[in-house]
């Protein structure tokens, strides 16, 4: 991995929007929509759901933080653990989507299965944001 990589003003914007929403998204695991997100834990989790939703509440709002506050390398390891992050909590919109559960005006199977995609889309907006997507292509091509 690269020794510094350099965010363009777009990138600092959208890392700024996202980790707003991920505080914003934690906050609401712990307050005000703890049920909604309650229903979106999958049965094969072996904690009980209000603790999965409180504990990756807590872990939102720290990645949010992080990702407004980490520079240089520590940024692009965000960005790679923010996508990692995504990914993990995919099996929840997956349950949500065939166990046909309405939450956050997802009341459709269509709007479910709409969300699924949106995923990915996460997941790029992270690895974009940081850098970590430009330290990947290096990496890749043999540049720091």
């Amino acid at each position: 991995m690269p020794h510094q990589i350099h965010t363009t003003t777009l990138q600092n914007v959208a890392r700024g929007v996202l980790g707003t929403f991920m505080i914003v998204a934690g906050a609401g695991h712990l307050t005000f929509a703890r049920r909604e997100f309650q229903a979106q834990v999958p049965d094969f989790v072996p904690l009980d759901k209000d603790t999965t939703v409180l504990a990756s509440g807590v872990v939102e709002i720290g990645l949010g933080l992080a990702l407004l506050s980490l520079k240089g390398r520590n940024r692009v390891r965000m960005g790679l653990g923010l996508a990692a992050f995504y990914a993990l909590v995919f099996p929840g919109n997956i349950h949500q989507y065939t166990h046909h559960i309405s939450a956050f005006g997802l009341d459709t199977d269509a709007k479910r299965m709409g969300r699924l995609f949106f995923q990915p889309v996460l997941m790029g907006w992270a690895l974009w944001s940081t850098g970590a997507l430009e330290a990947l292509k290096r990496s890749k091509n043999g540049r720091s």
